[in-house]
């Protein structure tokens, strides 16, 4: 199935709606159940991971073995609309598309394995997916807290599991190395990086307001709650962000 893309910032980014992923999901697992392979990788794009891979030769390498980027943050959607004839449709935020892919998955069969964030998160956002969606299966689950030497047991255990879809949270870039990195070793049908997914779902981290997130200002609430840990952040990153969307956003030729 060829995925209509255009390029945002130099990353190659797929019109998809969160709609759209969920049935990509389905077909993509259920597929990979029926003739194993390895599994797809599923990254993000905002503008932080825009601006890293811009400055980042190893993170752009990671970003080239995704078979799939969607847009976690409004402004890549937003300059789809203004910079590109092929407009993605709506913003597939991790956060929301977390849920999107609860409710197919309990509604097909589709288990997932829950990668990162400490024990406690880890457990509680375990917890409240099934209560959320009664149908839903956590094959497994495990904690970030683990070193590289002991991957190849956490993928052991991972395909142990079954789980069709493992949701990656061990932030950037950590999540995204973890996965090019031990793609070859895991079976399931998905790898999706998730960031800090995890924390959403227990409340421990918080929402912007709708408008906000609707006119791409999500960045802001987040160093207005966090000025200390992220106000440089930004600061380095949005020039960056910036100027990569304006000279680096076209079509995709056919």
């Amino acid at each position: 199935m060829r995925i209509p893309c255009v390029i945002i910032g130099g990353v190659k980014t797929a019109c998809l709606s969160r709609k759209g992923l969920s049935t990509l999901m389905l077909a993509d697992c259920l597929e990979a159940r029926a003739r194993p392979r390895a599994p797809k990788l599923v990254f993000s794009v905002n503008g932080n991971s825009i601006a890293r891979a811009a400055a980042d030769p190893a993170f752009r390498r990671a970003y080239a073995e995704a078979d799939l980027i969607h847009a976690d943050g409004q402004p890549v959607v937003l300059a789809s609309r203004l910079l590109t004839p092929t407009p993605i449709p709506e913003r597939s935020a991790t956060t929301d598309y977390f849920h999107d892919a609860a409710k197919t998955a309990a509604a097909h069969g589709l288990s997932f394995y829950l990668l990162g964030g400490t024990g406690q998160v880890n457990a509680a956002a375990a917890a409240e997916m099934q209560r959320l969606y009664p149908g839903l299966r956590i094959a497994g689950r495990r904690d970030g807290y683990f070193a590289r030497a002991d991957e190849e047991a956490v993928c052991a255990d991972i395909n142990s599991s079954g789980a069709d879809i493992v949701w990656i949270g061990l932030g950037v870039p950590l999540e995204q190395d973890f996965a090019v990195r031990n793609r070859a070793r895991l079976k399931a049908g998905w790898l999706v990086t998730c960031g800090g997914c995890f924390n959403f779902v227990t409340g421990d981290y918080a929402r912007a307001p709708g408008w906000m997130q609707r006119v791409g200002l999500e960045w802001l609430f987040r160093v207005l709650k966090e000025p200390r840990r992220l106000f440089w952040r930004y600061a380095l990153t949005n020039p960056r962000a910036l100027y990569m969307i304006l000279t680096r956003s076209r079509a995709v030729p056919a």
